[in-house]
């Protein structure tokens, strides 16, 4: 039995729902609300103690923080893969892949965005300042490694779908959602509609979540 600890509109939750559906794999969605503190209830902790989402449990198996999850789901179900077998293609998607899931989610996840907006001093809510900066700051980086290595076609790496696409939709997803000014990453844009518009990643959007609200 395969289960996954999840919320609509966490985009790390999407991430490895994304990545179950590409892999083909069954699971049972298990509900977790961020707004109504869920995360935090015991039953939850006694899941996983560090209280976030995503949490998935394989035949007894528990694995949490999406990033693991993905390379768990790699190794333990190797097709049809996500990670390419040349050693200098895994580094690069594997560093576009960070470059969303370390240096723009840490930033931007709920937890920090609600202490902002509690702390910042005038009673301002700079969570969408907040937001946009650090989104324009990471996919700059993103776009420019793109054009750079110049791997990338209808996907991150050539035309073969890999984790890179799968953690670059959710985050764009996102953005949207916060208004950002996506005008001047063309390239990531395109790629990441591609791969949103694709079968296995639609049918897990978040729109398309029991949770919704």
């Amino acid at each position: 039995m395969r289960a996954l600890y999840t919320f609509f509109r966490s985009s790390t939750s999407y991430r490895v729902r994304i990545a179950l559906s590409v892999k083909g794999l069954d699971w049972e969605p298990r509900y977790v609300s961020l707004p109504r503190m869920e995360h935090r209830d015991g039953a939850y902790l006694a899941v996983n103690p560090q209280g976030l989402v995503p949490t998935l449990v394989d035949d007894g198996t528990v694995v949490a923080q999406s990033l693991a999850i993905l390379e768990y789901l790699e190794e333990a179900y190797p097709e049809p893969p996500f990670l390419p077998r040349d050693l200098i293609e895994r580094a690069y998607v594997r560093r576009l892949s960070q470059i969303i899931g370390c240096d723009i989610h840490p930033l931007n996840n709920v937890r920090v965005l609600k202490w902002l907006k509690a702390n910042w001093p005038g009673g301002e809510d700079p969570t969408r300042s907040w937001y946009a900066h650090w989104i324009g700051e990471g996919f700059r980086d993103f776009e420019a490694c793109l054009r750079h290595e110049a791997r990338h076609g209808t996907c991150c790496l050539g035309d073969r779908l890999t984790m890179a696409d799968i953690c670059l939709v959710p985050q764009v997803a996102n953005a949207r959602r916060f208004d950002c000014d996506l005008g001047p990453y063309p390239l990531l844009v395109a790629i990441a509609d591609r791969a949103a518009a694709r079968p296995e990643f639609a049918r897990v959007a978040p729109e398309t979540q029991g949770d919704k609200f």
